[in-house]
């Protein structure tokens, strides 16, 4: 006797469980799109969703100030964001605009070091904040999921780190290269008045 052809197409017969995704527009795919979160489940996603904090600042309004204590990282959901240092002469010099699906302060996860910049909202923003003792908390309970952030942050940290090697050589080579160039001048200016 013949066996039943199974169909694969029927809905009755799909296995519910292997379709567990994202949902386009949903808190777990703004969060599958910051790196520190990058390469997480479905399911994990949905854990890291769960602790997140959601925030709405208006235009203008600080999310903080350098120098501020270091509590978490903030994901943009909606909105644009100033980051900025203080000079003491100068004011504010800003740094960079953040927008939709941009993440900062990931740095407060990892340490309590006061703030290095300032982040304002240009915009109405809608703010994810992750902050460091749901990191912790996560670490605690899931650790394995903890793990896999802390290991992204420090991905991620080593990456800027790297850059900001790269551009401190550069800049120490521009540095090095006037200072040769105004010796050489120096020097012209003194044999031409001898």
């Amino acid at each position: 006797m013949a066996m039943p052809k199974v169909v694969s197409g029927n809905a009755i017969w799909k296995n519910i469980f292997s379709e567990r995704v994202v949902r386009e527009g949903s808190l777990e795919q703004i969060l599958s799109k910051v790196p520190a979160f990058s390469g997480l489940s479905a399911r994990e996603l949905k854990e890291v969703a769960a602790i997140v904090h959601k925030r709405e600042y208006r235009a203008g309004e600080p999310v903080f100030a350098q120098g501020d204590p270091g509590l978490g990282m903030y994901i943009i959901q909606e909105g644009e964001v100033s980051i900025s240092i203080s000079g003491k002469e100068d004011g504010d010099r800003e740094l960079a605009v953040l927008n939709d699906g941009d993440f900062f302060g990931e740095l407060a996860l990892i340490d309590e070091s006061p703030r290095s910049a300032n982040a304002r909202c240009k915009t109405d923003c809608i703010l994810i904040g992750f902050f460091r003792p749901d990191l912790f908390e996560l670490i605690e309970k899931k650790n394995q999921l903890g793990i896999k952030i802390i290991f992204k942050l420090a991905e991620i940290v080593s990456q800027r780190l790297r850059t900001t090697d790269k551009e401190l050589s550069k800049a120490r080579n521009q540095l090095e290269q006037l200072q040769a160039e105004r010796e050489n001048e120096t020097h012209g200016q003194k044999t031409n008045a001898s």
